[in-house]
């Protein structure tokens, strides 16, 4: 996966296309690089503060709060530069670290999480005039609470599914490892599926007020900072 840079800090580059996706956008939800979260209090260690940096992302999003069905709020921020065109096939190693509170499990339930998405074009020859679906990645409960979690690895944990009903591939009924889901795109026998954008999102369904960072995808870190979001290689 490609990570163009726009400058230089040390051993990082800024990425300069992060932001978010205001088509995937509904109600007044919050993705802001910001410090910390630092704790909870009597929190102390390597979990008491973001794993890169002194900043993440935090993401903010309501239940009840819109006069849409679901009422629910949405947001993504992403990159729909940086993974134009990539080779769904070539995702490899995909995950993240996440500030989980316990009220956000009293919201929603243990894997009430945020969410990595990627928009690709399923290039399936069975349907040849579907050019959107939305791979998107649910956790399974986070290790802990009220603290950052160490990486949580999307390729060993959790499930996949994919948006818009390609042929009941993946779907939410069907849940897929990312390896199955590869593998389910690539058994049409079309072009190759690729990606359209990826991204950190949390939405439609419960309320959620936490923060991201260590955004992994292949062997590029990407390190949510209020500077901006800068890139690091995987070791």
């Amino acid at each position: 996966m490609s990570a163009v840079a726009g400058g230089h800090d040390g051993d990082q580059e800024r990425a300069d296309h992060w932001g978010v996706i205001t088509r995937n956008t509904i109600g007044s939800p919050v993705a802001d690089l910001r410090n910390g979260p630092f704790g909870s209090f009597g929190v102390t260690g390597p979990s008491a503060r973001p794993p890169y940096g002194r900043g993440s992302l935090g993401i903010e999003v309501a239940d009840q709060s819109t006069s849409l069905s679901p009422p629910s709020e949405k947001v993504d921020f992403g990159n729909e530069v940086d993974f134009y065109g990539d080779p769904v096939q070539g995702l490899r190693r995909v995950g993240f670290h996440v500030f989980q509170t316990g009220e956000n499990v009293e919201y929603g339930g243990t894997e009430n999480m945020p969410n990595i998405r990627f928009e690709i074009d399923p290039n399936l020859t069975s349907l040849p005039d579907d050019n959107y679906s939305t791979m998107v990645w649910v956790p399974d409960a986070a290790p802990v609470t009220n603290k950052w979690s160490g990486f949580i690895d999307a390729t060993t944990s959790g499930y996949w599914f994919l948006t818009g009903g390609e042929n009941g591939i993946c779907d939410q009924a069907a849940q897929c490892s990312l390896e199955d889901l590869r593998d389910a795109l690539n058994a049409d026998g079309g072009a190759g599926a690729t990606i359209l954008s990826a991204a950190v999102g949390k939405g439609r369904d419960h309320m959620w007020i936490g923060a991201v960072d260590g955004l992994r995808i292949n062997q590029t870190i990407y390190d949510f900072e209020t500077s901006g979001v800068r890139t690091r290689r995987a070791g």
